[in-house]
């Protein structure tokens, strides 16, 4: 569970919830409620904590012992969530540090993150319904229910709904850094 790897990763690095939240420019509240389980914490939170930490927000995840064998069930999975007009999503892999699946809606306007942003791995998106743009490294690829689009991430890139209807999409990324 999230909440147990980032009390873990604090008490590893001799931090009090207030140390670690001035550092990450949060509030020692959402730490605790985070560490607790009582809320998920936002992507641009997980930034943060994951630069503290000096690792990856894949790591921030990380089981021990991942098992073998993992099941992903509807209410039961992480969530990465993003501000108003962003995308949240919902995490399909265990931590296992190889492989990052992730499922996302997308409400017609909203775009996977404010500005274009890179990453060292490689990425691939399958539009499950509706319509999604990509954009990737300056260009724009309209996508459509049943085609994928894959690619260097370290490309500047985002995703965003330029249409009318909701759009459903599953991103792989690996190494993990979403």
């Amino acid at each position: 569970m999230l909440g147990d790897r980032l009390r873990d990763l604090r008490q590893q690095h001799s931090l009090t919830l207030r140390q670690l939240a001035t550092a990450a420019d949060v509030s020692p509240a959402l730490l605790s409620q985070i560490e607790n389980g009582a809320t998920d914490p936002s992507l641009s939170t997980l930034r943060k904590l994951a630069r503290v930490f000096d690792t990856s927000i894949a790591e921030l995840f990380s089981e021990p012992e991942a098992p073998p064998v993992h099941i992903s069930r509807v209410g039961t999975r992480s969530l990465l969530t993003a501000p108003p007009g962003q995308i949240t999503y919902e995490r399909l892999t265990p931590g296992r540090g190889d492989l990052e699946v992730l499922q996302a809606n997308l409400a017609p306007g909203d775009a996977s993150s404010a500005e274009p942003w890179a990453h060292p791995s490689t990425e691939c998106a399958i539009i499950v319904s509706g319509e999604v743009v990509a954009e990737i490294g300056g260009e724009s690829y309209a996508l459509c229910a049943g085609e994928a689009v894959t690619f260097d991430s370290r490309l500047p890139h985002l995703y965003r709904n330029a249409s009318a209807q909701p759009a459903h999409l599953v991103i792989a990324v690996t190494p993990p850094t979403p």
